[in-house]
């Protein structure tokens, strides 16, 4: 009898601690009841944990993210990208083929920090990715939008022939324009200068290809095409090809011809190639409009040093061979 007795008390006990441990919600399971469903079928639910501003993320748009994957009751992300100092901008529906991720991002507006639990139709599906992911798996990411760009309207100006692209309204050329810039410039503060420069001069060759219809039309695609010169010329500059530098530095002069940043970039151009007396030149010119601008005077006592000591070198040359004539 005591036996059995013990029996039924560790059946019992055994009972209580299988139940008490389905009781027990799984981390996942703790997340969910905070989350909102985002299609309501459960498949794609999401946590904002910090708030962003501005408009939701446009569909075919390029995302700059932060992601990390994780599988539940892991530390340790599957795949992530905060290790990286430039994430790469990915393409909506060509980037990012994850399709709960593309619906989030969807959701997301630009600094916002969310997270996302994802069923396995919108993760890796029943198969998994092995041996990382496994079948059936229920997924957490983990993102945060740094940027976007409304690349789906570049795309659709771009399919059109030059002709039906001089019927659109000039404003839509415009924000195409810009966000080509903003593409270069987010390439350029990555150091990928090759990529910069062909971005702004995308831009450029959409302005250039425009019929302009009156003069303030044309003194408007003047106003967008100085700035792209500009960072042209500076693209140039870093790409040690001081001449072309120096060509769209004199574009921009041409539209402005009291800029300060062109003639700074003619400027850094001319000293590059080592010709200091017009390096000279188009930095007082740029002085006298910014007097107290550090760049400004800080290059122009570097030229007028390297100025100097070139027409010293010069002068040695020539008494040398003076000397030289004289000895004979």
């Amino acid at each position: 009898m005591s036996g059995n007795g013990f029996m039924s008390n560790f059946r019992r006990l055994i009972s209580l601690e299988e139940r008490a441990a389905r009781s027990t919600p799984s981390p996942f399971d703790q997340l969910r009841q905070r989350m909102n469903d985002v299609l309501g079928d459960g498949g794609v639910l999401k946590e904002v944990v910090q708030s962003g501003e501005g408009p939701p993320v446009p569909e075919n748009a390029s995302v700059l993210i932060h992601y990390s994957g994780f599988l539940e009751y892991s530390d340790r992300p599957f795949e992530t990208t905060t290790h990286s100092k430039y994430p790469r901008m990915m393409k909506l529906g060509r980037d990012v083929t994850l399709a709960g991720l593309e619906i989030g991002l969807l959701t997301m507006r630009k600094g916002e920090f969310a997270r996302f639990l994802f069923q396995p139709r919108y993760a890796y599906g029943s198969m998994g990715c092995p041996p990382l992911i496994p079948p059936a798996a229920v997924i957490l990411y983990e993102i945060q939008i740094l940027d976007f760009l409304d690349s789906g309207q570049v795309d659709n100006f771009l399919a059109m022939s030059p002709e039906e692209q001089s019927t659109v309204p000039l404003a839509t050329l415009l924000e195409v324009v810009c966000t080509l810039r903003s593409f270069g410039n987010r390439c350029f503060n990555q150091s990928r200068y090759d990529n910069a420069k062909d971005r702004y001069k995308q831009a450029t060759m959409l302005l250039g290809n425009r019929e302009t219809q009156s003069a303030a039309e044309m003194e408007t695609m003047e106003t967008a095409l100085l700035p792209l010169y500009l960072n042209l010329s500076l693209t140039e500059l870093r790409l040690d090809s001081p001449r072309k530098a120096l060509k769209y530095g004199n574009k921009a002069l041409e539209i402005d011809s009291a800029n300060t940043k062109a003639l700074f970039r003619c400027g850094q151009a001319y000293m590059e190639l080592h010709e200091y007396e017009s390096a000279h030149g188009y930095l007082i010119t740029a002085q006298a409009k910014k007097p107290f601008d550090s760049d400004i005077n800080n290059l122009l006592r570097k030229v007028e040093i390297c100025y100097k000591d070139s027409l010293d070198k010069q002068k040695d040359v020539y008494s040398k061979m003076f000397r030289g004539l004289r000895g004979k």
